[in-house]
């Protein structure tokens, strides 16, 4: 494992190009500037749209310019701010970013109280006059949806004030985790000390030896355990803040709200959790079969994601892994490959870890540049799968901004892990075709299983946890740092059955997930999943018609409800049937994985 480097001394060939979107961060400041007497300009427009046809436009146009500029000006000092997290002028730039995006919310709130003070009836009429404004029909329609839910222009004003205040939570939680946390080091068997990091973590959760895996694990969690009172008091506070919004839109409960952006009903959600609960079986199966793979009297959580089938260790080089996602997804045809060689070599990518840099993967953007892709690659298989995960989500952000308006070019989070994900399981698809021999095979189908458990299973317990944290919160107004961490182990065991020692240590793994600071986001990695499966196999099948539908979801943005876009595809979310199926496939990998492990002595 190579040293960290500072992040002047990376290689700019492996940095992303944010010189694509600004040229400068002179540039930026004077963007900026320029956003913000934007901003004062739209506030003069308040109480103008019921005027007419041409003045609802122009305010709706007005709008879209300044949403767009709001957004290249925090993504590029997000980004900047991402690669080092310590630099303290990027630090600045992002606060200042953040800061001035909720004066643009503020500036634009009298927005739908007015569109709804026009009604339905007087709308049409608008259309009728003036064909240009059919442009903003479903942005309208959308608004006319949200009525109940929108306050009187004064009250809209404070909650878009309140909108920072609210962020706090979340920028507190990723400064500690990303800046100034510090696991120390991890002695490997050969006496070196290596330092632990978060993107290292996995890397050693992965060594075949015991000794690393557990010490990497219990060093990582006693670190967070030192902290246990201030994450809880951070991640209560974002609770607090999500029932807050809740409450003043008048929703049931935090995780309505958050489904209703969507218009998703609210027992997708449960149907995920129940759907999942029924395959238990299939998990406790499978932690019995990597119990006796791995030749251990007692399994425990340090043992669940390493590789049951040796491999040759090897680093995989970062060209080799991008020619290796290539023929993994060529099955999508010359376009779709075009666009992922041009993500490789103009500047898309971010690759490496540096000091301060942020931990974990993203692809992220602005309408009108390129999408941006931050990695921290470290060589491993699962980082090859990261890369054309993340290419996933990039690719999809091209092709609906290269097709939609802005006013419609951003997909909603509920389909935003399907491309991605469905890019990890045609990868793995190639990788077993083209397996060597019956043992990569084997290792390919264990590492299938283990997305299977780190995405369907794992991803619904976090949204089983997020939901009775949520609940929790709303019914006693408090939660303690003891009460977080009983009611996360107790999902531990219940998730991973009787064939897995549930250690302590793992009560506070909660406090390190950086998703929970966006409430309800988890469970679309296990629904994007089950829907990925279901899209790929069609694709593998060869269903006529299916490339020209799949490119058709990537284009369709937000143009449709996320529902309406899956069924495109001929993939239905509102029933449990995507997930049991996904399932389904899972419990016929661990019985491959089981003849082979009985026809093995040894693995």
């Amino acid at each position: 494992m190579q040293s960290i480097l500072k992040r002047e001394e990376a290689d700019p060939k492996y940095c992303w190009k944010m010189e694509d979107m600004f040229p400068s961060d002179e540039a930026w400041e004077q963007t900026f500037q320029e956003m913000k007497k934007r901003a004062e300009a739209f506030r003069k427009k308040k109480g103008t749209m019921a005027a007419g046809p041409g003045a609802l436009y122009e305010v709706l146009t007005a709008q879209d310019e300044l949403q767009l500029i709001a957004e290249r000006v925090v993504v590029y000092a997000s980004q900047r701010y991402h690669q080092d997290m310590g630099n303290r002028h990027y630090q600045e730039m992002s606060g200042r970013a953040q800061a001035a995006a909720a004066q643009v919310s503020d500036a634009m709130s009298f927005v739908s109280p007015e569109i709804l003070s026009i009604g339905k009836e007087k709308l049409e009429t608008f259309f009728a006059e003036l064909p240009e404004l059919e442009k903003y029909r479903r942005l309208l329609e959308e608004e006319l949806r949200f009525r109940e839910h929108v306050l009187s222009p004064e009250l809209e004003t404070v909650l878009a004030k309140a909108q920072e205040m609210a962020d706090s939570p979340q920028q507190i939680f990723m400064a500690f985790n990303n800046a100034d946390i510090d696991f120390g080091t991890v002695a490997d068997g050969e006496g070196r000390e290596l330092p632990l990091t978060s993107s290292s973590y996995s890397v050693f959760m992965e060594s075949r030896d015991r000794m690393v895996r557990e010490q990497a694990f219990k060093k990582l969690y006693h670190v967070y355990d030192a902290h246990k009172n201030m994450l809880a008091e951070t991640f209560s506070a974002n609770l607090r803040q999500a029932q807050f919004f809740a409450g003043m839109r008048k929703y049931g409960s935090s995780l309505e709200a958050a489904l209703d952006q969507g218009n998703i009903p609210v027992s997708v959600y449960d149907n995920l959790i129940e759907a999942v609960h029924e395959k238990l079986p299939a998990m406790y199966e499978y932690m019995g079969l990597r119990k006796k793979l791995l030749h251990l009297d007692e399994l425990h959580l340090y043992d669940v994601y390493v590789p049951l089938v040796e491999r040759p260790e090897q680093e995989i080089p970062f060209e080799e892994a991008k020619e290796i996602v290539r023929k993994g997804l060529s099955v999508l045809g010359e376009d779709y490959i075009s666009l992922l060689d041009k993500g490789f070599s103009e500047g898309w990518i971010d690759v490496y870890e540096n000091q301060g840099k942020r931990s974990g993967a993203y692809s992220w953007g602005a309408y009108g540049t390129h999408p941006y892709v931050l990695l921290n690659y470290s060589g491993t298989l699962n980082a090859v799968f990261t890369l054309a995960h993340e290419m996933g989500h990039a690719i999809h952000s091209y092709y609906s901004d290269a097709t939609q308006p802005y006013t419609y070019a951003g997909y909603r989070i509920f389909v935003a892990e399907v491309a991605s994900t469905c890019n990890e399981a045609l990868l793995i698809h190639h990788l077993m075709e083209h397996a060597a021999d019956e043992k990569e095979r084997a290792y390919l189908i264990n590492y299938f299983l283990d997305q299977f458990k780190s995405t369907l299973y794992r991803q619904t317990m976090f949204a089983e946890f997020e939901k009775m944290a949520h609940q929790e919160m709303a019914e006693k107004g408090s939660l303690s740092a003891e009460g977080l961490c009983e009611m996360y182990y107790e999902l531990n065991r219940r998730y991973f059955g009787p064939e897995v020692t549930v250690d302590p240590e793992i009560e506070m793994e909660w406090s390190r997930i950086p998703h929970f600071y966006t409430p309800f986001y988890v469970y679309q990695y296990a629904t994007g999943f089950s829907a990925a499966i279901a899209i790929s196999r069609k694709i593998l099948n060869g269903e006529p018609g299916i490339l020209e539908k799949y490119k058709e979801f990537l284009s369709g943005g937000c143009s449709k409800d996320p529902i309406d876009l899956l069924k495109i595809c001929g993939v239905d979310m509102t029933g449990p049937e995507p997930v049991i199926s996904a399932l389904e496939v899972f419990e016929e990998y661990v019985k491959q994985l089981a003849v082979f492990g009985n026809a093995h002595k040894k693995v």
